[in-house]
């Protein structure tokens, strides 16, 4: 069994968040986790185990928030070993003409500056752990798609979590970009037999942090088999 990682989760309140705690306290590991659905987190740690997981919900793109989430987390398991930014949303109506400006506004706060928070305010924290930073990509986010507005924040997180790896790894720190193509999540409206599972992306998190420590998992890359 690989040591025991304490590991924050944003967007931890259904989809690939909660997938993926679930994986990683069933295989050892500990969890703080938020989303701004506090009632769903409680949940969550009712059937995680209190020992084993702390919530605090918040708002990712409100930097104080986020702040008071890394402090009381840090506070009750002492450290921390790997921070997954996951929080993401989409736009209701595609392509840059026909596009809600106060839409695309609500996006970018959330796939890109609660990124950015996520990182700025855990680094200092993983480089004591030597520590693993984890972000969800996707694959709108390595290939251009007509109008995608969606897809550009992508690939701004596909950008942002290369150039990490590099800053990173000047103190042996990991990073690894996901990017999942379409996940039946309630991310999307209908359930199709050709989307991933959250489960896939949560196994590919748990894949990448247990993998030795010598080895950088620095992308995964997942698409539905059919």
């Amino acid at each position: 069994m690989a040591k025991e990682k304490i590991v924050l989760i944003t967007g931890a309140s259904s989809g690939i968040g909660e997938a993926t705690a679930k994986t990683l306290v069933n295989n050892g590991h500990k969890v703080i986790l938020t989303a701004r659905r506090e009632e769903q987190l409680n949940q969550l740690v009712a059937e995680l185990g209190s020992d084993n997981a702390l919530a605090v919900a918040a708002d990712a793109t409100d930097f104080t928030a986020l702040e008071n989430v890394v402090t009381k987390g840090i506070e009750k398991f002492g450290r921390l070993d790997v921070a997954f930014a996951n929080a993401g949303m989409g736009v209701s109506t595609a392509g840059t003409e026909k596009g809600d400006p106060d839409e695309w506004s609500t996006m970018i706060d959330i796939n890109i500056k609660a990124l950015l928070w996520s990182a700025k305010l855990t680094l200092p924290h993983l480089r004591k752990t030597t520590g693993h930073f984890i972000l969800t990509s996707s694959a709108a986010g390595r290939k251009p798609i007509g109008g995608s507005i969606y897809g550009a924040t992508k690939w701004f997180a596909y950008g942002f979590g290369q150039n990490l790896a590099q800053e990173m790894s000047e103190w042996n720190g990991r990073c690894t970009t996901i990017a999942p193509g379409m996940v039946n999540t309630p991310f999307f409206d209908e359930a199709k037999p050709d989307k991933l599972d959250p489960q896939d992306v949560a196994d590919a998190v748990l894949f990448a942090i247990e993998a030795n420590q010598r080895n950088s998992v620095r992308e995964i890359y997942l698409m539905p088999t059919n």
